[in-house]
């Protein structure tokens, strides 16, 4: 992430509500619906705050990273990674635009509500592609475009009020991915109106779907 919202620090011990939770499993299951998660699968979530989206998965992973710019929320990530003795997850500080990799390329990336929060949507998926492998899979989950009454006026580190579906898809094309879809995957209810909650799924091609066509040269 780019942004550091330090509100989140502060936030991190009440933010596990049910309502986040419940969504989470949602998104969980939506993603699950849309990518086949093999055995031994190595994912990253980036924004992960307390772990809610990657843990509910963590289960179905070989390997998980869970990161994220605050602290405060890597903090209780942890504390539920070592209170559920799991070995294969691990919580890192991690920022998507000025760090490197926390770990070899991974075979799936996940986001929850994080897009919104990143200035630069074109560059965010372009960086996403490089943490995967060849056949790796991506999974983000936002908002669908809204009118700006989603979040609270004084709401910190918001760069985008939703997004048009059909515009991801573009940029998720442009930056070389393939099997590009989107669902909803489930609606968030506030002040008595529904938001839809979309899930971008797409594929890295495969090495030898990436390389281009190589001339050949007959004696």
């Amino acid at each position: 992430m780019v942004a550091v919202v330090t509100s989140f620090d502060e936030r991190a011990r009440d933010w596990d509500t049910d309502e986040k939770i419940a969504r989470a499993t949602e998104v969980a299951t939506a993603i699950r619906a849309a990518v086949a998660i093999t055995p031994g699968s190595r994912a990253i979530e980036i924004g992960a705050g307390t772990g809610l989206l990657g843990l509910e998965l963590a289960g179905e992973l070989g390997e998980l990273v869970l990161t994220d710019t605050s602290t405060g929320m890597l903090e209780v990530a942890q504390e539920k990674i070592d209170r559920r003795g799991l070995l294969h997850v691990r919580a890192v500080t991690f920022d998507l635009f000025k760090d490197p990799s926390p770990g070899a390329p991974f075979d799936l990336l996940l986001s929850l509500l994080v897009l919104h929060h990143l200035q630069d949507t074109e560059a965010t998926i372009r960086a996403a592609y490089e943490l995967l492998v060849p056949g790796g899979h991506l999974a983000l989950a936002d908002l669908d475009l809204e009118d700006g009454t989603f979040h609270d006026a004084d709401a910190e580190g918001i760069h985008h009020h939703g997004f048009d579906r059909h515009r991801l898809v573009e940029l998720a094309v442009a930056a070389g991915f393939d099997d590009v879809e989107t669902r909803t995957a489930t609606e968030i209810e506030r002040d008595g109106r529904r938001y839809p909650l979309f899930l971008l799924t797409a594929r890295r091609p495969a090495l030898r779907e990436e390389m281009p066509p190589q001339p050949r040269v007959i004696a």
